[in-house]
């Protein structure tokens, strides 16, 4: 599919555009992949152009059915998330907590609203994610991993293991646990 007149539907509404309040009748699948390193692959082509990227995060939702749309007013096209559709690749402490950025330009203050949880990868490795918007989610970088990593807190379970984590805006955020016999 082509995507510019998929493009050529959306109004400058600003950052992101209202998606949550579209309900389009006519509904397709379009050849388009968010892979787990965060890279949109458009029918088999890396699509290289960040603001197209950054374009595109902001009409993507994903519905109650699992599945991810990218959504204007008229139509909405299913596309494949392989993991999560965004990546947290950096990180900016505070006096109160952290902000995090997305690969795709978003900005999140890490606390109660925005909450590290951590859950598997396709490939089984437990990494913290955080909720962004609409239903969408960002996977933690490894590179930032490692770096929140080292200034994280640990803090003993109940069961002998090991909580490593750090505190943002008052709230206890997760980034993993070492099992009692690791720990």
């Amino acid at each position: 599919m082509n995507l510019e007149p998929l493009l050529a539907r959306i109004e400058p509404w600003g950052e992101v555009p209202p998606v949550e309040r579209w309900h389009p009748e006519a509904v397709g699948e379009m050849d388009l992949e968010i892979a787990a390193d965060g890279r949109w692959i458009h029918e088999g082509a890396e699509i290289a152009r960040p603001r197209l990227v950054r374009l595109l995060s902001t009409i993507l939702r994903r519905e109650s059915d699992g599945h991810y749309y990218l959504v204007t007013p008229v139509e909405k096209q299913r596309i494949r998330v392989v993991d999560r559709p965004f990546v947290i690749v950096d990180a900016d402490p505070d006096a109160d907590g952290w902000w995090l950025v997305t690969n795709v330009g978003d900005r999140l203050r890490l606390g109660a609203v925005h909450r590290f949880t951590v859950t598997a990868t396709p490939d089984g490795v437990a990494v913290p994610e955080v909720p962004v918007r609409f239903g969408l989610a960002a996977r933690l970088g490894r590179n930032l991993y490692y770096r929140l990593v080292d200034t994280a807190e640990a803090r003993p379970g109940e069961d002998g293991s090991v909580e490593l984590g750090l505190v943002s805006d008052g709230v206890w955020q997760p980034l993993g646990r070492l099992a009692a016999e690791d720990a």
